[in-house]
């Protein structure tokens, strides 16, 4: 079982951005702990960081037919971008969206996103460990064992 691991814009910063809403984690913390959860069930994961909401759609395309599924925290994107959404729902597989802070408690533009109709799930305000809620709930979905 593959999975891809996609990260947007600026959460390459996670540890230094606003460690008051993300805390000190970095995103290589993130990566260990998602490779870590997914090796325990059998799965091998890919990680992705791009700034480019151009990157990010290219990287989903090229990896569509390799992958099982997604977990994504596009990061503004979510609320932002309908090529992602787009590209997301075009390449049929299984996607659980993450946030590291609760989006519904910030500010308002942040309430929607445009991912969550075409994604299995959401999972926000969690912090670090809301990556493995997202990874769990994806490899459940897949039927992937514990």
């Amino acid at each position: 079982m593959n999975l891809l691991l996609v990260h947007g814009p600026n959460l390459n910063l996670l540890g230094e951005r606003k460690p008051e809403v993300y805390g000190r984690t970095t995103l290589l913390d993130i990566e260990g702990d998602v490779a870590a959860a997914a090796g325990a069930r059998g799965a091998a994961v890919l990680c992705f960081q791009s700034n480019h909401e151009g990157g990010i759609i290219d990287f989903l395309h090229e990896q569509r037919k390799l992958a099982d599924g997604v977990v994504i925290n596009a990061g503004a994107y979510t609320h932002t971008s309908v090529a992602l959404r787009d590209a997301i729902e075009a390449i049929t597989l299984p996607v659980v969206e993450v946030h590291i802070s609760n989006t519904h408690a910030r500010e308002g533009f942040r309430h929607r996103s445009l991912i969550s109709p075409v994604c299995i799930g959401q999972v926000t305000g969690l912090g670090r460990g809301g990556y493995t809620v997202a990874v769990n709930l994806l490899l459940d979905h897949l039927g992937a064992g514990r």
